[in-house]
């Protein structure tokens, strides 16, 4: 649940980010950005695994530019179920998806929420030390 939390409020400050940039309009209710958010990551979650299996040879041919689409049309989608949050044209949705996109990669390599805490994140969180011993080669080389 705290990981469904985490993502979304990830999702909401990436629309949140992108909306005045690409002229998306929430109408600067709090409310029908958290629904709209909301609604993208259940998109995102039910509907967008679907749409990568059907166009996976798009996907391919495209070497993967497609998926910009398919985040494009998941946005669109969203601007048309929520009465509140407009999207004003493909290009609009495309650029906001790409924008939504890289904020919510960002903050998600920079946080993590799977454990419910939010910390940044490291490569190296433990240093684990090898005890053992060395062993020799004598003068014949072998061990």
């Amino acid at each position: 649940m705290r990981h469904f939390v985490f993502r979304w409020i990830v999702t909401t400050f990436a629309v949140f980010v992108a909306a005045p940039i690409v002229g998306i309009n929430y109408g600067d209710r709090v409310g029908c950005l958290l629904g709209a958010s909301l609604l993208l990551g259940i998109a995102n979650a039910f509907i967008r695994p679907i749409l990568l299996l059907l166009s996976l040879p798009l996907i391919l041919v495209t070497l993967g530019v497609f998926i910009l689409i398919i985040n494009a049309l998941m946005l669109k989608f969203v601007g048309a179920i929520v009465p509140c949050f407009e999207v004003p044209g493909f290009w609009s949705a495309f650029f906001g998806a790409i924008i939504i996109s890289i904020v919510s990669w960002l903050l998600s390599a920079f946080f993590r929420g799977s454990d419910g805490r939010v910390h940044v994140l490291t490569h190296h969180t433990q240093v684990r030390r090898v005890q053992g011993r060395v062993i020799e080669p004598d003068e014949t080389g072998r061990r």
